[in-house]
């Protein structure tokens, strides 16, 4: 089995500098993905640090750099929430992207918050086998985020789909929001050929020291699962979140 690489840091004093940066890699990764096999997979977070994200790709700046005909979105959680609901992340995902750089609904594989959240999970699971056919289900890139309870996509600390060994989707009740979400597992998301953290704020500083340097506890630091097979692994900081980290790792 390959080793697993160090995290790739890019560290920038403002959030902008840091979106910036984050949408360039994404056009290198698309570009890339769409000359070698004519499509680029992307699962994109929720939460309001990627809304700006999403944002910036449907910019001026950004939109005419992508064949966005070729690009296919996935989510690497959603909330139990019907599309419509301020809670949703495929809604906000349209409003700020999809919308403005009118993406086919064809290429967009949400998750149906209309089945109950475990028949929504394997129906999800069995939508990106599809997508991938024979092959192993490898996204060109999953997008994360990270909560001050050091979780990201839908993986909580102390829940039981911090061990689902399939790769695939998974329902799980989130105590502190008494709530259902569908998550992409740990082992999914590591088959990806490129993740990217996007964590920006001092509220998330101890979270992104925790997670980079703390001794192993996954059950406490939930995002230490995610360690690509063999795919990269990026985070992209400000100043201000990587504040905690030691010198060494700026």
């Amino acid at each position: 089995m390959a080793m697993n690489k160090a995290p790739q840091l890019h560290i920038y004093p403002t959030p902008a500098e840091v979106l910036t940066s984050l949408a360039d890699y994404f056009v290198e990764l698309a570009n890339q993905a769409v000359a070698e096999h004519g499509r680029f997979s992307v699962a994109l977070s929720g939460g309001n640090s990627p809304k700006k994200f999403y944002e910036l790709l449907a910019s001026p700046s950004y939109r005419t750099r992508v064949a966005w005909e070729k690009v296919h979105f996935f989510f690497g959680d959603e909330r139990y929430v019907p599309h419509t609901d301020p809670e949703s992340n495929c809604l906000l995902a349209k409003k700020a992207l999809f919308e403005p750089l009118q993406i086919a609904p064809s290429q967009v594989f949400a998750v149906d918050t209309a089945l109950d959240p475990a028949e929504a999970a394997q129906q999800y699971t069995q939508t990106i086998e599809h997508y991938f056919g024979q092959k192993e289900a490898r996204f060109d890139l999953v997008l994360l985020g990270l909560g001050d309870n050091s979780h990201t996509a839908s993986l909580f600390p102390h829940t039981p789909v911090l061990h689902e060994a399939a790769a695939g989707a998974k329902e799980v009740f989130v105590e502190e929001k008494q709530a259902y979400r569908i998550t992409l597992t740990a082992p999914l998301i590591n088959q990806a050929q490129a993740i990217a953290f996007l964590v920006y704020g001092a509220d998330k500083a101890a979270a992104v020291q925790r997670v980079l340097t703390a001794e192993r506890h996954v059950e406490e630091f939930p995002a230490q699962l995610i360690t690509p097979v063999s795919g990269e692994l990026h985070w992209f900081l400000d100043g201000a979140a990587a504040a905690q980290l030691p010198d060494e790792r700026k």
